[in-house]
């Protein structure tokens, strides 16, 4: 680009330059349009950070700190899962209120149709945090020889929870609440 001086550039050129220079940026009420990264760049990506610590580290010093250095990356991915799985918990409570409090108004409407649309956006987000966890834990066991679990909460695999898999669990723990009441 050429330089011009200030006072001649059109409040236009100045806004163009600035998405040029930095680019756009969805406001925190708006969904985001942009598409999710590529899941071979991603898988690229985690195999990339996990070879590069176990080649920097094993063989010195570090090596010792090595497994909790890996399990802290898995863990990385599965609480930002759990986060937005929390979020999407939140944005399915505020659909469920926004569709008792539709009137048939245009205002209305347009709420609920944001509400989904980032409802989708989180959903998204939680698989693909979730994959990113799984490959984590994947590339854990690889190079440690041992399985990653998490210290808190549960490790849930969405591809293998079926409606069977739900009922089972659901059936499991209430004979288990059945047989320790009196």
């Amino acid at each position: 680009m050429t330089e011009t001086p200030l006072q001649t550039r059109s409040s236009t050129a100045v806004v163009l330059e600035e998405l040029q220079l930095y680019g756009w940026r969805p406001f925190t009420d708006e969904p985001d349009p942009r598409p999710l990264p590529d899941p071979d760049a991603i898988r690229s990506a985690v195999a990339d950070i996990f070879d590069a610590l176990v080649s920097t580290l094993s063989d010195t010093r570090l090596e010792p700190d090595l497994e909790d250095l890996l399990w802290s990356t898995t863990n990385l991915f599965h609480r930002t899962a759990e986060r937005t799985s929390r979020d999407l918990d939140t944005n399915e409570q505020a659909q469920k209120r926004a569709q008792r409090e539709q009137d048939g108004s245009e205002v209305r409407s347009v709420e609920l149709e944001t509400l989904i649309a980032e409802g989708i956006t989180l959903l998204e987000r939680r698989n693909a945090f979730e994959a990113l966890r799984d490959l984590a834990a994947e590339l854990f066991e690889t190079h440690l020889g041992q399985t990653w679990h998490p210290r808190a909460g549960s490790h849930v695999n969405r591809r293998t929870l079926t409606a069977s898999l739900i009922d089972s669990r659901d059936h499991l723990a209430a004979k288990r609440r059945a047989d320790l009441e009196p």
